[in-house]
């Protein structure tokens, strides 16, 4: 591949850039311990990621709301019953989600050569919280809230090509989720990066299972850097 012949990179955010699965970890195990359940970390993020997907699927709400859903879901599934502050308190937690250590040397040096935009499941005000993390200014940002639909939906990919006014051909996509990112990319005709952020651990973790074929699979964004010839 000719990374010269992209003018726009657009990246996924959360798994990708922010460590959701640290955070998503964080937030629930204390909700999990008050109720009494004992349960790893694998198997909260399976469960997260086969709540969530299921919930995206639906007829669009604000993420917030999906989140809701999903710490009601985990009651359900463990015979428990979440107060409203434990269903609000998931959503609340991304302000504290952190960027991966690569995540913000990585951008900046892509920043100098390429136009860069974020295509995110996430609400607006959320995605903030981490923007003031990130350590670069995007070319542009497409939420789900803007969109009205959650990825895989092709909606939030061809929103991103209309405002950036840049074809699908000049633009590759760098994501960790297989299943969010990779599947609609390739059904498209989308060139992409798969950055496995999990590699050697076992399952999908917060993402449901998925199987695509990227151009190019990484371990981290450093990686990728140096892949680029940006090093």
């Amino acid at each position: 591949m000719n990374f010269d012949t992209f003018d726009v990179i657009t990246l996924d955010c959360y798994g990708t850039l922010i460590d959701w699965e640290a955070g998503i970890v964080a937030a629930l195990r204390p909700i999990l311990a008050r109720h009494d359940v004992i349960v790893r970390n694998e198997e909260i993020l399976a469960l997260f990621g086969e709540i969530e997907s299921s919930l995206e699927s639906e007829e669009y709400r604000p993420y917030r709301n999906i989140l809701d859903g999903v710490v009601d879901g985990f009651g359900k599934y463990f015979s428990f019953e979440p107060s409203k502050s434990e269903c609000k308190s998931l959503a609340e937690s991304i302000r504290r989600w952190p960027p991966f250590t690569d995540t913000v040397e990585s951008l900046r040096t892509l920043k100098n050569h390429y136009r860069l935009a974020v295509i995110s499941n996430i609400d607006d005000d959320l995605f903030a919280y981490s923007a003031k993390k990130l350590g670069v200014e995007f070319d542009d940002v497409v939420t789900a809230q803007q969109v009205g639909a959650y990825k895989p939906s092709l909606k939030n990919f061809f929103a991103a090509f209309e405002r950036l006014e840049c074809g699908p051909e000049r633009v590759l996509h760098v994501a960790q989720s297989i299943y969010h990112d990779i599947c609609p990319a390739r059904e498209i005709g989308l060139s992409c990066v798969w950055v496995d952020r999990r590699k050697n651990q076992r399952g999908s973790g917060a993402t449901a299972r998925a199987t695509s074929e990227p151009d190019f699979e990484v371990p981290d964004l450093k990686t990728l850097i140096l892949l680029m010839g940006l090093g």
